[in-house]
């Protein structure tokens, strides 16, 4: 049991690692919107994670895989947020920014606080059904013979979680020297435009993606 933990801590670390939606919005908030915002999101992507690996844990995620009505919904539902929350974050790329680096705009917008960044992160991960086949066909793979499966998928789920959530906290503390850098108008622009364009293109991609 624990060879088969340590193989799946090592092989989370390695898709934690990897570039993608959930880093480039954490690192994207961590800086121009602060870190406590930033490690609100990085615990609602956590979060989000938690829920698949439960649902898989459950055999529910079992229903993505058989069924392509609800496949295609959940699909249909991420792609849209994920170009909602791109579309925001290019707009914003336009907007004057005071001089900490966020748009007055944004500083009144309401769900913007400890709560709606939460959420955020958190349906960036509950709204992609390629997440919820990943823990389906991913998590098996490391469940070893004799063990209660329903608990240990669980064990698995949490463990990515926590390096997930170990990565975000290394993330927002590898912008905080760079702060008043990262403040700067012009920087905080560019940063809202490059993960708005990430983020409309990912929604695309899901969009005409297929099971």
């Amino acid at each position: 049991m624990t060879a088969a933990l340590l193989s799946f801590a090592l092989a989370a670390l390695i898709m934690t690692l990897t570039p993608g939606l959930d880093t480039a919005l954490v690192l994207r908030t961590a800086a121009t919107e602060g870190a406590r915002r930033a490690l609100m999101a990085g615990l609602g992507i956590c979060a989000g994670c938690l829920a698949w690996g439960a649902a898989a844990a459950f055999g529910l995620g079992a229903l993505l895989a058989a069924s392509q009505l609800a496949y295609d919904l959940l699909r249909i539902a991420g792609a849209v947020y994920l170009l909602y929350l791109g579309a925001g974050m290019l707009w914003r790329a336009r907007q004057p920014r005071a001089a900490n680096g966020l748009t007055a705009p944004a500083q009144a917008q309401p769900g913007t606080g400890a709560l709606g960044w939460w959420r955020r992160g958190c349906l960036t991960n509950l709204l992609n059904p390629k997440v919820g086949i990943f823990y389906l066909t991913f998590l098996p793979q490391f469940i070893p013979a004799g063990v209660d499966v329903l608990g240990f998928s669980l064990l698995l789920a949490v463990v990515h979680a926590a390096i997930g959530m170990l990565w975000f906290g290394a993330l927002v503390a590898a912008t905080r020297p760079l702060a008043r850098w990262l403040g700067r108008p012009g920087v905080g622009r560019g940063l809202d435009a490059a993960t708005g364009t990430v983020f409309v293109a990912f929604g695309l991609k899901l969009a005409l993606s297929r099971a």
